[in-house]
């Protein structure tokens, strides 16, 4: 009988079991997760492949639902975040422009179309800024 397992992208497989996307590069290249590679040479996970390194069992997720698996990502060592209201979302080729109103300022964030799309960010939802940067300048005004 015929193997049917759901096949994972890279990506999703990272998803999946709460990874990173380097880590699962890091295991199918030192051998430790079995692969499939398709006709172009793209390796894709077996579901049977996973389930021995999560905690959970895989599942094939439709975009909406992989999305919400990442909330476990939205705690975060940073402590410079400015929460506030979209009030602008651009999506162009492959970058999407975010603008947060925070109190009477606006922040603009450059981000990945993918990214805008997978959190489905929408004019008027509530969001947060979160700034990483060695150093911060100050001018008077």
């Amino acid at each position: 009988m015929p193997n049917l397992d759901h096949l994972f992208t890279p990506r999703e497989a990272a998803t999946a079991i709460g990874v990173s996307y380097a880590t699962i590069k890091k295991w199918i290249l030192a051998g430790t997760l079995k692969t499939i590679r398709t006709p172009g040479g793209h390796h894709r996970i077996p579901e049977s492949s996973l389930a021995p390194l999560s905690t959970t069992p895989a599942k094939s997720k439709p975009a909406a639902k992989r999305a919400q698996s990442r909330e476990r990502f939205r705690t975060t060592s940073g402590r410079n975040q400015l929460v506030g209201t979209i009030v602008e979302v651009k999506i162009r080729g492959i970058l999407a422009q975010i603008v947060l109103a925070i109190g009477d300022q606006r922040i603009t964030s450059i981000i990945t179309a993918d990214a805008a799309r997978e959190m489905q960010l929408r004019k008027g939802q509530t969001a947060a800024a979160l700034m990483k940067a060695t150093s911060v300048m100050i001018t008077r005004v």
